[in-house]
């Protein structure tokens, strides 16, 4: 089975072909361009250099959320018109999960964090033993100081990825909070791992219709509607 993944979901965009677990291809960039500049040239230029079609692959996975409302957007507009186009089943999984599986050969408990902004995250944690990931934390948004709370019991060493890991650390340790961050290279997000965790839930299979992204949260400006008195 093929799986051709895309992530978007903050600054760094990137694409993945995963061949029945194995990865095949990919790209990945964080310049700060615009993914809807760069996300389907990246796609087109990564299965052209890797001799790969669209008619070869099986499924199109997503990280479906959460993250920036903007690059969410861009991802599942950019995989429902690949897989519409190419009549192919979408396979969203969890930006956070998808985090998790680079590091699953880690031993410990793996908290993903992305920065959600106003000194909160985007998170949920993962138990990595031998390859495989247990879920702890369901995803979910929260302030550091209620993920301080939360995680620190959390069993053997705990290693923090996402966009918002430095600030994680940073708030952790200032608490005394025993903790590693994820090496550089695997830090950000990237569709290798949306790919991975897309594997192992490809039975898990949505039309391009039915697509859609998960928020988590209201974006700022329906909270400020809300705070106007205003109707979303």
């Amino acid at each position: 089975m093929k799986i051709l993944a895309l992530e978007s979901s903050a600054k760094a965009a990137s694409c993945a072909v995963l061949a029945d677990g194995e990865l095949l291809a990919s790209a990945w960039q964080a310049a700060g361009l615009t993914h809807s500049r760069t996300l389907l040239p990246m796609v087109e230029g990564m299965l052209k250099n890797s001799e790969l079609t669209m008619e070869a692959m099986d499924a199109v996975a997503v990280a479906a959320g959460p993250g920036s409302f903007t690059g969410l957007r861009i991802g599942i507009a950019a995989v429902k018109g690949l897989a519409w186009a190419a009549e192919k089943p979408c396979i969203p999984v969890s930006t956070l999960e998808a985090m998790a599986w680079p590091l699953a050969h880690l031993e410990g408990s793996i908290v993903c964090a992305m920065d959600a902004r106003r000194q909160q995250i985007y998170n949920a944690a993962f138990l990595a033993d031998s390859g495989a990931l247990e879920r702890l934390r369901e995803d979910r948004a929260l302030s550091l100081e209620e993920a301080a709370a939360d995680l620190a019991g959390l069993d053997g060493p705990m290693t923090i990825v996402g966009d918002g890991a430095q600030m994680c650390f940073d708030f952790f340790t200032a608490r005394g909070i025993d903790c590693r961050l994820a090496p550089v290279h695997l830090r950000l997000q990237s569709a290798a791992g949306v790919a991975l965790a897309a594997w192992r839930r490809r039975t898990e299979t949505v039309s391009a219709q039915e697509l859609t992204p998960v928020y988590l949260r209201l974006s700022q400006a329906e909270r400020e509607r809300l705070a106007r008195g205003e109707s979303t």
